[in-house]
């Protein structure tokens, strides 16, 4: 299964075209892999490997042009984070079109010498628990990013796992509240929300500010 224009991809068309709800959705169905790429690499290398998949596998993509993003390792498997960046004073947990902006964040803070891990987490299920908990216990929060509803996505994946394993971290978790959407474009839409590369510096600022 392939989605297009996800997110808020529509823009001015208005809440009744955002897509924002489909990883609350397919993550309640068994059996589902959830895919959410974050550039052409990724994408290519997900096309690839749902080729390969018996399972069945959503693709998640948006429509608009992707930076081509850095990884501190080569290679790309379902379940498995990519490391953008490497950092320990707290990590992005980022899927599809939210990891560059969380990049650029971090590239923000590390001018200001709070150097920031980056983890793209293109499957949302089944999700890299490892690389959720190594955040937890290596870096001082966690904040996740996702161009979906803050209810049933991402970041509540990761809380649950969090919360499950006993990691008591400073959290947040960036995404759309339960609201009908501002109305504008794609990029004015991320910027209201805070999901571009200030605004989640300054969300970073906040959480380091409750250690």
């Amino acid at each position: 299964m392939v989605g297009i224009s996800a997110g808020v991809s529509y823009g001015a068309l208005g809440s009744t075209h955002h897509s924002l709800h489909d990883f609350a959705a397919l993550r309640a169905i068994h059996n589902v892999i959830v895919v959410a790429p974050a550039d052409n690499f990724e994408t290519r290398e997900a096309v690839l490997a749902a080729a390969k998949t018996q399972a069945p596998v959503y693709l998640r993509f948006g429509k608009k042009a992707m930076p081509h993003l850095p990884r501190v390792a080569p290679g790309f498997e379902f379940g498995k984070a990519s490391l953008v960046r490497q950092g320990n004073a707290l990590t992005f947990i980022a899927s599809g079109e939210t990891v560059a902006p969380a990049w650029q964040a971090a590239e923000l803070l590390a001018k200001e010498r709070v150097e920031v891990r980056v983890l793209s987490m293109h499957t949302i299920k089944p999700l890299d628990e490892a690389a959720v908990l190594a955040a937890a216990d290596e870096t001082g929060g966690v904040i996740t990013v996702e161009e979906h509803s803050i209810h049933g996505g991402l970041g509540e994946a990761c809380a649950a796992l969090l919360l499950q394993a006993g990691k008591c971290v400073p959290l947040k978790i960036v995404g759309f509240p339960d609201e009908y959407t501002v109305t504008g474009g794609q990029v004015e839409i991320l910027r209201h929300y805070g999901i571009h590369g200030p605004g989640l510096a300054e969300t970073a600022r906040g959480l380091l500010a409750r250690h």
